[in-house]
């Protein structure tokens, strides 16, 4: 008889990965998974593109196999999933790629004086190339993983339609007033010079703890009151941790409230006496208490406890206007003078004509403001947690040191550049200016130049040295060891007496994304979009989405959205997507928002002369054909947009401005970039048939990268989500829980754990170990212990049916076995599927793939494979095809093909083939692949609970049972003779007794009775001191002590009731039977065991007729091994002889028949023989079989 059900010679997963990969390409069931389902419903999912300038990482295994589970999950609930790709390709990591690679920096890109000089069109054409270097590396894990996904037609970022609908969306921005120019202090990256956004500086590792100097400053009062004097100098003390920053300073910050000490001790490194004013609670920070008062003659060098006395105390308000010497009088404060200017600038330069100078291109005119700064503000941010209660203000390194000094008239003190230019003290490399980049005049004016001299050119951290990137690698343990400006300082502060306090302390510090290295807070001029405008509908439009897990919607992101910044647009970059802005010089803009306009501003800028010619004419470009080939004749990148010249409404030239954009706006603006909204495919966006998206889902660090953009342009554009699923991933650790990292050699190569374990193991395992929003401890031994557990067994329970549907001819050509005729045991398990299927679909369309997942496992493992199918074996084993025999083939059939359909969304190649396996057999079905088949639908009818509910029992017991026989070492195959269980109420007895003789027969035990009364069994109850430790508070160790002391009455009416009531230190006080656990204690003879409201007790006491009942099951075992190993059929025929042993002899008397009905053999003698020799329990016997 030809076999209809494949049987595959053992479980090569990977080699069924590429078997089925080569039949979904033949069959182009991706292709079909699409198109099949035109005209059902849509769910609309959008792929957040990754950048194809590196390899694929583990991590992109576990996102894309959590989207390709409900993608492929929806497809087979009947819907239309169309899975566009797409390509991640401007930004920061492209560039500095390219950096590396080609040994430059951003400073040798279009400077001809440099050595390494790039042109911006080189750049960007090595930029473009680069990006798309790893496309092959990324189609190959796409294709090895099973990630249906349509790679052939992927948007691409740098695509010229993408970025002309970003544009248009930035043409909206700038209508609805949502777009500005500001200069502001903003986090700036000199490692990658360029302005960073808020949401680029809160990805996840961005802040982190560096071990820095500090110094506690001591500011000279000018003027001080009358008890400041008598005891040396007196100073205001203030405390950063940035003393490069130092030399900026203008004014020192109190909290007008706060109350405030002036208190005369010692200058430790000078041993001078000084009177510090500080706040009253930092001072113990400083001097130790025991010092106070202590006679201040007793001082010495070098001691712990320096001596101290108050000798006044304030409130903030009474220092406020004080004034103090300026810390570090390198440069006078002066600032532009001018209609930009703030009142009280141009109010000092008019009362001072003489402190106005012009600088030396004879435009610009400054006013040096010395006499305006280095006094003391109020400020509502001040704290005391650390420092003095003193801030030290520098206006051009702090965005709240702005504001306060702004409100209180304090200056910024900036240098003045060749171009006449407002500038900190630092330049955008990260170092001091040089004198020779400064305005003759403004040196003139303002600078000491011995005293600034000394520091020109210094790098401020030793990050930004080009001796520690040598070659663009940043040699960090060298920059760390090495001294840096910080250091410098403080040991010049220290020389000059105006040092309190140098130490080393380990403080948090925000890094570039991107470099790794630390940022600056810096002054510039930068394009914005005005987010806080649509802050609160954000939020609001926020508590509509669903997101998993829900503490990021309302917790990382949502905190965000309520403590939102305007979004900085602006990147000094060269390959992104520029602003389509042109200014004139008066001020004058214009936003281009399409080709078409652009192409129309340059023709009237040809008119007016402003340009010779239009370049997009001149090459072919015709507004309005969206033929690829016509947008292939032009660049939207620098450097050709930089050369385009419109012209202004007062026929002047209009230039862009320089900037790029953000790229995650490239990436957030994607629902409509892809399809190239609003030129093409309007519908599609208007009429919401593609926008927004049911699901998405990236990692934890897009929390504030591409959910937010996504959320930001839809909000503020469309004034809709963008987004209405959403899981937030979590990171994917090694197996110790660190990150994964080159440097560490801890990293997991996706192909390696592909082609060693299969797709599916590898997919299976990173979404049933943990919930996806969790971090995964990423093992390869959990993924092996998938493929052997879960899929071994789902391959064993296949081959097992196969095998036998073979023999018998099986093919399911027969009429369905009516569930009312079908035994107990086959209602059951097809309850349990049914349940199964109800449950899964809830918890996928919760958008829970790991509870999904695990209720699969459970099934296979627990109530298929080890239950079901090994309950009943025997009855596949009969000659006939019975009534029974029928049932058993198609509940088993009808398990697996369902099986096979659940699973195929989690683990795709493997369900095909089992389903292929199966319909092929069949034809119950007439797909080329369960990707293209139905989900399974739950049939109440099928389900029913109370069985569930007995059955669950008795897996419970069971199992119970053969963990109490594991601890004292005795097999199943040994016989006991009872058990004992305390049922807690009527219905729970009433189930037992209904699957009394199932949990016997398993468990292999002669007798089950219920304990009646008490005393049978001693319970005691133990507390979770965790969860009632809370509740409780100082009751909990009088609780305790109720609870160990109650009796076997009051025991079982907590555990029937649920809870109980108690009186304790004359409080009343409920204890629910959840926080406690009733357990059971040994008693003589037998063994207890505990599991919720389940108690079992085993008896393991041996008779003679036990032990005799155990060596005929042993005997059993034996033969039947020696079977297997002969190669005999499962239908042949024995004669078994055995060794002569006197409990062999009396065991064969007692059990032959059922000793040869077992192993299907039709004699046992007992002889010598040459067979196998076996110990059976304590006995050597040899034991030899041959086929009749």
């Amino acid at each position: 008889m030809a076999k209809k059900f494949a049987e595959h010679k053992g479980l090569n997963l990977t080699q069924v990965n590429k078997e089925v990969l080569e039949r979904w390409n033949e069959n182009d069931v991706f292709r079909k998974s699409v198109e099949e389902r035109e005209g059902c419903p849509q769910f609309i999912f959008f792929e957040g593109p990754p950048s194809a300038n590196g390899n694929p990482g583990i991590h992109h295994v576990f996102a894309r196999a959590i989207k390709d589970t409900f993608n492929r999950y929806k497809t087979m609930k009947g819907f239309q999933v169309r899975r566009k790709a797409g390509w991640d390709t401007h930004g920061l990591p492209v560039e500095l790629g390219v950096e590396k690679e080609l040994g430059i920096t951003k400073a040798d890109i279009d400077n001809k004086e440099s050595a390494k000089y790039i042109s911006v069109e080189d750049y960007n054409h090595k930029c473009r190339e680069n990006v798309m270097k790893f496309t092959a590396e990324w189609r190959r894990l796409t294709e090895e993983m099973g990630y249906f996904v349509d790679l052939d037609n992927p948007y691409i970022t740098y695509d010229n339609k993408y970025m002309e609908t970003l544009w248009w969306l930035l043409k909206q921005l700038h209508t609805k007033g949502l777009l500005y120019k500001g200069y502001t202090i903003q986090p700036y990256s000199p490692a990658a010079g360029t302005g960073l956004s808020s949401h680029e500086l809160n990805q996840p590792g961005c802040y982190r703890d560096v071990k820095d100097t500090t110094t506690t400053a001591l500011f000279k009062i000018v003027a001080p009151k009358a008890e400041w004097t008598e005891w040396g100098e007196a100073y205001f003390a203030a405390w950063t941790t940035t003393p490069w920053t130092l030399p900026s300073n203008t004014a020192l910050c109190v909290g007008p409230g706060f109350k405030y000490v002036a208190v005369q001790t010692y200058n430790t490194y000078s041993d001078a006496p000084i009177t510090v004013i500080m706040a009253e609670e930092c001072l113990a920070s400083y001097l130790s208490p025991e010092g106070k008062d202590k006679p201040m003659e007793s001082y010495k060098h070098g001691d712990k406890v320096v001596p101290y006395r108050i000798v006044g105390t304030y409130v903030g308000t009474d220092l406020v206007g004080m004034k103090y010497a300026q810390l570090m009088p390198w440069v006078k404060p002066c600032q532009n003078i001018g209609v930009h200017a703030a009142d009280f600038v141009n109010d000092y330069a008019a009362a001072h004509p003489e402190k106005v100078f012009v600088g030396e291109n004879g435009k610009e005119r400054f006013v040096e403001l010395e006499e305006m700064a280095f006094r003391v503000i109020p400020g509502d941010y001040v704290t005391t947690e650390d420092g003095t209660g003193i801030v030290h203000i520098a206006p051009t390194f702090g965005a709240d040191d702005v504001h306060v000094a702004a409100a209180a008239h304090i200056p910024a003190l900036f240098l003045i550049n060749k171009k006449g230019e407002t500038r900190p003290m630092v330049d955008l490399e990260g170092k001091y200016y040089d004198l020779d980049e400064l305005d003759a005049n403004f040196v003139k004016n303002c600078v000491d130049v011995e005293a600034y001299g000394h520091h020109a050119g210094d790098y401020v951290k030793n990050a930004y040295k080009p001796e520690f990137n040598v070659g663009g690698k940043y040699d960090e343990n060298a920059a760390s060891k090495a001294e840096d400006l910080n250091i410098v300082i403080c040991m010049e502060m220290k020389q000059a007496g105006t040092a309190f306090r140098i130490e080393k302390q380990v403080h948090n510090y925000p890094h570039c994304w991107r470099t790794d290295k630390p940022i600056l807070y810096y002054p510039l001029d930068s394009w914005f979009i005005r987010s806080t405008a649509g802050k609160e509908r954000m939020v609001e439009l926020n508590k509509t989405i669903n997101w998993q897990p829900e503490s990021t919607g309302t917790g990382r992101f949502g905190n965000w959205l309520e403590n939102l910044n305007d979004w900085n647009l602006s990147r000094s970059r060269f390959w992104g997507t520029p602003l389509p802005i042109w200014r004139d010089e008066d001020g004058e803009e214009k936003c281009i928002g399409s080709l078409q306009e652009l192409y129309d501003e340059m023709e009237k800028a040809v008119a007016a002369g402003v340009m010779d010619s239009n370049p997009f004419k001149d090459k072919g470009f015709v507004p309005g054909d969206y033929s690829k080939e016509n947008y292939d004749r032009v660049d939207l990148h620098r450097p050709y947009v930089d050369d385009i010249v419109l012209v202004s409404s007062t026929r002047k030239p209009m230039k862009r401005e320089t900037d790029l954009i953000d790229v995650w706006f490239d990436s957030g603006s994607m629902p409509y970039a892809q399809i190239h909204y609003p030129f093409e495919n309007k519908d599609l966006i208007d009429r919401r048939l593609a926008f927004p998206a049911d699901f998405i889902n990236e990692g934890v660090d897009q929390t504030r990268g591409w959910f937010f953009t996504l959320h930001a342009i839809a909000t503020l554009v469309f004034d809709s989500v963008a987004f209405k699923n959403v899981i937030s991933s979590g990171l994917v650790l090694d197996a110790k829980g660190n990150k994964m990292s080159k440097h560490v050699g801890n990293v997991i190569n996706p192909f390696e754990m592909i082609e060693k374990y299969g797709a599916d193991p590898v997919r299976f395992y990173m979404l049933t170990n943990s919930e996806p929003w969790d971090n995964l401890k990423f093992s390869p031994d959990g993924v092996d212990e998938v493929r052997r557990k879960f899929f071994g067994t789902l391959y064993n329970t296949y081959s097992f049916f196969s095998l036998y549907a073979n023999v018998d001819g099986f093919d399911y050509s027969q009429s369905d076995v009516e569930l009312s005729e079908r035994p107990e045991i086959d209602r059951w398990i097809l309850s349990v599927l049914h349940s199964l299927i109800k449950n899964v679909t809830q918890e996928l369309d919760n958008y829970d793939p790991t509870k999904a997942g695990r209720l699969i496992d459970a099934f296979v493992n627990d109530d298929l494979s080890n239950w079901y199918v090994r309950l009943n074996r025997k009855r596949f084993w009969g000659k006939e095809m019975s009534n029974d025999k029928l049932s058993a083939y198609q509940t088993l059939y009808t398990c697996l093909e369902t099986v096979a359909k659940l699973l195929a969304p989690f683990a795709p190649f493997y369900a095909d083939q089992l389903y292929l396996d199966l319909i092929s057999a069949t034809n119950r079905d007439n797909v080329c692949s369960v990707h293209l088949s139905k989900f399974p639908e739950a049939d109440e009818r099928y389900i029913d609970k109370g069985l569930e509910a007995r059955m669950g029992l008795a897996q419970k017991i069971t199992s119970m049972v053969l963990a109490l026989r594991r601890k004292v070492n005795i097999k199943v195959r040994q016989p006991l003779q009872e058990i004992m269980i305390p049922a807690v109420d009527e219905e729970q007895k009433n189930h037992i007794v209904a699957v009394k003789e199932l949990i016997l027969n398993e468990v292999n035990v002669k007798e089950l009775r219920f304990a009646e009364g008490a005393g049978v069994l001693v319970r005691k109850v133990k507390c979770n001191f965790r969860t009632m430790g809370k509740k409780f508070g100082k009751l909990m160790k009088d609780v305790a002590a109720k609870m160990a002391a109650l009796t076997q009455e009051e025991i079982s009416t907590l555990e029937k009731n649920g809870k109980a009531i108690y009186c304790i230190n004359g409080q009343s006080v409920e204890v629910d039977a959840a926080d406690v656990e009733i357990i059971s204690e040994d008693i003589p003879g037998w063994l207890v065991s505990n599991d919720g409201n389940v108690t079992v007790a085993l008896e393991v006491e041996l008779t003679d007729d036990l032990r005799s009942e155990g060596l005929a099951r042993e005997l059993i075992n034996r033969i039947q091994n020696l079977r297997k190993d002969s190669g005999l059929e499962i239908t042949d025929r024995i004669n078994v002889v055995i060794s002569p042993d006197e409990r062999i002899i009396n065991t064969i008397g007692d059990y032959a028949d059922y000793i040869k009905t077992q192993v299907l053999a039709d004699n046992i003698s007992v002889a010598d023989n040459a067979g196998e020799e076996y110990d059976l329990d304590g006995i050597k016997a040899t034991i030899e079989i041959v086929k009749i």
